[in-house]
């Protein structure tokens, strides 16, 4: 019988400490970095890389840098491997949400209608 391959490391093999979602409802959210949290919104991971992994290289594409990441277009966060369709409509409105409210040049009231007018657009869906 041949050996099933399994990737090296899996969240569920993290101690629960370390699991981001864990991490997060005991310790809040200033205990997890941008990867764990990105890797949180982005849900699941694909063969031999968590979400956290995934969540890194994205990061990494654009220099850790989370306002460039909030510019990148559906065509560019489409090119990661791992990030579907599903996880496009899932976190494309979140960054554009996020640079919304980072554009130092609105009001809040300004950004708060236009994050509420992403969030509606994608609640049709």
């Amino acid at each position: 019988m041949t050996p099933v391959y399994q990737p090296l490391s899996t969240i569920k093999t993290w101690a629960e400490e370390d699991r981001p979602r864990e991490k997060l409802m005991l310790k809040g959210k200033a205990a997890l970095s941008d990867a764990e949290l990105l890797g949180i919104l982005i849900n699941s991971g694909i063969q031999h890389y968590t979400a956290v992994d995934l969540a890194k290289m994205i990061l990494s594409s654009v220099g850790n840098d989370l306002n460039q990441l909030a510019k990148l277009s559906i065509k560019e966060l489409s090119k990661f491997k791992g990030i579907g369709e599903a996880g496009l409509l899932r976190l494309y409105p979140l960054w554009n949400w996020v640079a919304a409210g980072k554009n130092r040049n609105r009001s809040y009231a300004q950004s708060s209608r236009v994050q509420k007018r992403h969030i509606r657009r994608y609640d049709r869906i």
